[in-house]
């Protein structure tokens, strides 16, 4: 099983990217689970997301403690608890303009460290500084836990209409941005 977690603010769509891959997945034919987990519902406040991938049912409805990636939307969050609990191997993907190695994560065995300028981005293409979309697009490049066309096709199920082409210009932007750092 993958479990992926995803640290965010009130807001910036976290759960809402948790959903899209989850969506994704399942378009591949493989199961998925996305959940939140948040105390008071209030703008700005820190958010967990979490999405489980499996070949087989996940049954499995706990919080993900030990991750195989985590998704830092605002790097504000950046701390024990983005650390805590990431597996040997672990990629953590950080919405920075920092390179990767001003990050320590040396606690975590061979973890890999990847950065990109989602608010950026977002702010390019969006007008607006919402950045689950291109750190999808970023988990996209870095894993290749599902495909472009799968993320497509959960923006067009889950995504008002009027904001649709944009965020499938920012995921495969971001997405070739990340894959040429790599």
């Amino acid at each position: 099983m993958i479990e992926i977690r995803w640290h965010g603010r009130g807001g910036q769509g976290a759960f809402t990217a948790a959903r899209l891959l989850g969506d994704a997945v399942v378009c591949d034919d493989k199961s998925a689970l996305a959940f939140p987990s948040f105390g008071p519902e209030r703008r700005g406040a820190p958010v967990l997301a979490f999405t489980r991938i499996d070949d087989a049912p996940i049954k499995d409805r706990s919080d993900v403690v030990d991750c195989d990636c985590a998704i830092v939307l605002d790097e504000t969050l950046l701390g024990a608890p983005v650390k805590a609990g990431l597996k040997p191997g672990a990629k953590v993907i950080i919405n920075t303009m920092k390179p990767a190695e001003v990050f320590d994560f040396s606690d975590c065995e061979d973890c890999k460290v990847i950065t990109v300028d989602a608010t950026g981005l977002a702010l390019k293409i969006l007008g607006r500084p919402i950045t689950n979309v291109p750190l999808l697009g970023a988990l996209t490049a870095a894993t290749e836990l599902t495909s472009l066309d799968s993320i497509y096709k959960a923006i067009d199920t889950q995504l008002p209409e009027k904001v649709r082409a944009k965020n499938k210009t920012l995921l495969e932007e971001t997405y070739n941005t990340v894959k040429e750092a790599l």
